[in-house]
């Protein structure tokens, strides 16, 4: 169909340039001038016309790329046509017959798609503007961000009239942009008035449009429009966005991770792939929430073979899929084995060799290991005795332990076992041409067994979420953060460190069960309760990340510290885990009295 109309177009531009160029009176020369040319003419400009797209796009979602097209294809057939006249020796056509007639098809071809834009969008229902666009609303947007973000939200919204949603204003924190419109659609404040802009237009959904904004600008705009009891939406950052396209099917929903103000990690990526490219890496735990981010991270800097040890074999399934999927070229091995099982830890090694190895394996529930000392002890402190004990028997390269800030003045049995962990690991960096170390962080966000995911499953079977106390804080990172810092970590071992990554403030954890109810649209203790249930045994009502006889200093980067090592002579230490070796298996021996006296920083809570 369009071929049929830009046949008409296209003369029609070209007689309209005669016209123009001679003041409405064409003489006789020109219009047998404009029959010789007129089919050749027609035919390179369709030609180019095609092979430009003209014919494939759908005119419908047409924007300001298919106007460009227009215009450069408009550009290109009439420098062709004129090539083409003065290769066939046709006589001289007049250059403003020319410029002319490309403005014209600009024009003419342009004007016909916009105009079937329009009649397809409204005029073929026979409805009104403003009835098309309202109509079947179930709710009303408003957009924080009057930049171009927010320009593509609006245009997509109309667009998708599936999604149901209007938008009916735009607040920012431009104050030179209040009073005007962004597509049609009002500026009625800066993110002071969100509140009154909210209750005023009525408005369900609010959408954050801000992508170009550092992490602590996104932070304090969720601030202010948690005030508001509308569902929050969220652009992604223009780092999260693979070619700064906004869609929308970028919108996510706010979360939590959104409110850490923290901008993303930055890692030495020369430093980095200098010790994993082409390397045997191993982690343990690779199907954990740690383990399996490493084991993302790990497999983008080209390492000869990546090996997953995971005991729970549904885990490690997923992950190996995943990755087999991203990086269809990786040598990849996924093994089912414990760290507790020494014989098949030393088949391992022997088969695969590894050179760096991540341990992220570890039993960390608190609760849960209060209740069951010695599987705690059996898994994170004799698990990682025998994965130590094979990294130096087999001559790795690195050996990274991942701690826990739990580990410091531990106050439960989970905490004390990663402690008697680093310990092992500063013990043996002594001795062993191997580079262990250790890399002590607080609580991720969004890990197996965290305290977000249980908020949410709490939150969507409709309450109460509970939090054991109101003054309970905790230090907080997201996952990619976590294991980006260990991997940078890694990198600057030289042996026996304890790598201290920078968390930020601690964060109250009932004001983040607060923000969680709140994101999801609901009102705190209106429609979710929030529920104090008491300290648990082994609890902290704060976490430390350093001990009082370690020093803190300052590395390359900026979000690793490095703890004062505290050495411990290794045959003192073999003797003391030998006898908690058999108070484990007798029993005859009083547990805690022993853990005590192994880590003097221990002390029982509860």
């Amino acid at each position: 169909m369009w071929m049929l109309v830009d046949i008409l177009l296209v003369n029609l531009a070209l007689y309209g340039a005669y016209w123009l160029r001679f003041d409405f009176v064409v003489q006789q020369q020109y219009i047998k001038q404009y029959q010789e040319i007129f089919i050749p003419m027609t035919t390179i400009k369709l030609v180019v016309f095609y092979y430009a797209g003209l014919y494939k796009s759908m005119w419908r979602y047409a924007s300001i790329r298919e106007a460009l097209v227009i215009a450069i294809s408009a550009l290109f057939a009439n420098s062709a046509m004129v090539a083409y006249i003065f290769m066939m020796q046709m006589g001289t056509v007049p250059r403003g017959i020319i410029v002319i007639a490309c403005i014209l098809d600009v024009g003419l071809i342009g004007g016909s798609r916009l105009l079937y834009k329009i009649c397809r969008r409204y005029l073929s229902k026979g409805i009104s503007f403003k009835i098309e666009y309202e109509k079947d609303v179930k709710k009303r947007m408003l957009i924080y961000g009057a930049g171009d973000a927010g320009s593509t939200i609006i245009k997509e919204l109309r667009n998708h009239k599936e999604l149901c949603s209007v938008p009916v204003a735009v607040i920012d924190d431009n104050k030179n942009k209040l009073g005007k419109k962004i597509n049609g659609v009002p500026v009625l404040g800066t993110r002071e008035n969100a509140l009154r802009v909210v209750e005023m237009k009525k408005i369900d959904e609010i959408i954050i449009a801000i992508p170009s904004a550092n992490k602590q600008q996104i932070s304090e705009a969720i601030e202010a429009c948690k005030q508001t009891a509308c569902k929050l939406k969220i652009v992604p950052g223009m780092y999260e966005l693979i070619d700064e396209t906004v869609t929308i099917n970028n919108i996510r929903d706010v979360e939590i991770e959104d409110l850490l103000g923290r901008e993303p990690v930055k890692i030495n990526l020369d430093e980095i792939s200098g010790y994993l490219q082409h390397k045997v890496v191993l982690v343990t735990g690779g199907g954990g929430s740690i383990g399996s981010e490493l084991c993302r991270q790990i497999a983008r800097f080209s390492p000869k073979q990546l090996l997953i040890l995971d005991i729970y074999e549904n885990n490690a399934f997923e992950i190996q899929n995943e990755l087999l999927k991203m990086f269809p070229e990786l040598n990849l091995n996924t093994i089912i084995a414990s760290i507790r099982d020494r014989a098949r830890l030393e088949k391992i090694f022997s088969t695969y060799k590894p050179q760096v190895i991540f341990h992220a394996a570890a039993h960390k529930h608190v609760p849960l290991m209060e209740n069951n000392p010695t599987e705690a002890i059996k898994n994170n402190v004799f698990g990682t005795l025998n994965l130590v004990e094979c990294a130096h028997k087999y001559k790795a390269q690195k050996f990274v332990l991942i701690s826990t800030d739990k580990a410091v003045n531990p106050t439960n049995i989970m905490g004390a076992t990663k402690r008697v962990a680093e310990m092992i690991v500063q013990a043996y960096s002594r001795n062993s041409k191997t580079e262990f170390v250790a890399v002590r962080f607080g609580n991720v966000l969004g890990s197996n067994g965290s305290v977000i995911p249980i908020f949410k499953q709490q939150i969507a079977q409709g309450g109460p979420v509970t939090v054991t106390h109101p003054e309970i804080t905790r230090y907080f990172m997201t996952i990619p953060e976590a294991a980006r810092l260990v991997i940078q970590a890694g990198a600057m071992a030289k042996g026996g460190e304890i790598f201290v990554l920078d968390m930020g403030k601690p964060v109250k954890i009932a004001q983040l069960a607060w923000d969680l109810i709140r994101l999801s649209g609901f009102e705190p203790n209106e429609d979710i309760e929030i529920k104090y249930t008491g300290l648990r045994p082994g609890e902290k009502m704060y976490e430390e990340l350093l001990m009082e006889e370690e020093g803190l200093t300052a590395t390359r980067h900026k979000k690793i510290f490095i703890g004062q090592p505290i050495f411990m002579d290794m045959k003192i230490l073999n003797r003391q885990l030998e006898r908690l070796r058999n108070i484990i298996s007798s029993e005859n021996e009083d547990l805690i009295s022993f853990i005590e006296t192994l880590v003097p920083t221990y002390t029982k809570v509860g």
